[in-house]
C-alpha cells in the first residue's frame, strides 16, 4: 500500500508538485533521503532490505515513485520493485525512464507495481499488473494508490482527490500546505478511507512533499520519518537544490561544448 498525488503543469513556476505516503512493514528498515553517488545524482531514501527506493528525484529534475499493486500470479523469485525505481532514476528523461519501465515490467520478473514518472516535458503512470498499461498524465491532479490512476473504485484515492480540489492550489506553498494536512489525515471511524494507515504489522511509515520548480533555488523536499499525523516534516530542500544546480551546470557545459 502507498498513495501518491501529483499536480502536473498547473503552476507555471512549479510544474511538478508531489505528496506521497509510504506504507510498509514497521520492522523493514530504511534510511532518510540522502544524495546517492553516481550519475546522475539522485536524492532518495533507501530501503535497507532490498537496496531500492520508493521515490526520488534526480539532478535532471525527474521524479519517479512506485506503489505496490495486486497481481494474481506474481513470479516466484520476484525482482525488487524498489530497485527498478532506483534504476529508473538513473535515466536522463521521463521518456527514457518510461521505455526502461515498459521493458522491465514486460519481462515478468516483478510483482505488481505502479510507477509514476515525471519531468517538465512529460508525465506517465505505468500500471504493471496482470497486463502492462501506460497512461500519459494530463495537466492537473492525478492520484494513484494500488489500482489505476484516479481509480473511481478506490475510496482513499477519491477522498484525497476531493480534499485536494476543495480550493485552487495555484502555488507550491499552497499545494504543500494543503497536502501536508490531507496526507496527515488520521484514522477515524472503522472501515472509512483515511490517508494515514495503521495496522498491526504495517502501515504508514513516512510521508514526502516535493515541489520541482523551473529554477533549482525554488525546489522543495520535505520528509516525515513516520506517519505525518505524528512525525514532523523535516526540510531536505538544500540537498535537492544542490543536485538540481549540479544538473543545470552540467547541461550548460554540454550545450557549450556542442556549440563550440
Amino acid at each position: 500500500m502507498c498513495i501518491l498525488a501529483i499536480q502536473y503543469q498547473l503552476v507555471e513556476d512549479s510544474p511538478i508538485l508531489i505528496a506521497a505516503n509510504r506504507e510498509e512493514f514497521y520492522d523493514r528498515p530504511s534510511t532518510s533521503p540522502s544524495i546517492q553517488s553516481g550519475k546522475p545524482r539522485i536524492l532518495c531514501g533507501i530501503d535497507q532490505q532490498a537496496g531500492g527506493t520508493w521515490l526520488g528525484v534526480n539532478q535532471n529534475g525527474m521524479f519517479v515513485g512506485v506503489s505496490n499493486r495486486p497481481r494474481l500470479r506474481p513470479p516466484i523469485a520476484a525482482r525488487s520493485r524498489g530497485v527498478l525505481c532506483r534504476e529508473l532514476l538513473r535515466c536522463t528523461s521521463s521518456r527514457q525512464a518510461l521505455d526502461l519501465a515498459q521493458e522491465e515490467l514486460s519481462s515478468g520478473k516483478y510483482d505488481g507495481a505502479n510507477y509514476v514518472i515525471a519531468d517538465q516535458e512529460s508525465a506517465w503512470a505505468v500500471h504493471g499488473g496482470e497486463e502492462l498499461n501506460v497512461v500519459e498524465l494530463d495537466q492537473g491532479l492525478s492520484i494513484i494508490a494500488n489500482g489505476d490512476v484516479n481509480d473511481p473504485r478506490d475510496e482513499r484515492v477519491q477522498l484525497a482527490y476531493r480534499l485536494l480540489t476543495l480550493q485552487t492550489l495555484d502555488s507550491p506553498v499552497k499545494f504543500l500546505a494543503v497536502a501536508s494536512k490531507v496526507f496527515a489525515r488520521s484514522p477515524s471511524l472503522p472501515n472509512r478511507p483515511t490517508m494515514v494507515v495503521r495496522g498491526k504489522e504495517r502501515g504508514t511509515v513516512s510521508s514526502t512533499l516535493i515541489a520541482l520548480g523551473r529554477k533549482p533555488r525554488d525546489a522543495i523536499y520535505q520528509f516525515a520519518n513516520g506517519a505525518p499525523d505524528q512525525a514532523k516534516y523535516e526540510d531536505y530542500s538544500p540537498m535537492l537544490r544542490d543536485i538540481l544546480s549540479r544538473g543545470l551546470r552540467e547541461a550548460r557545459a554540454r550545450a557549450k561544448t556542442a556549440a563550440s
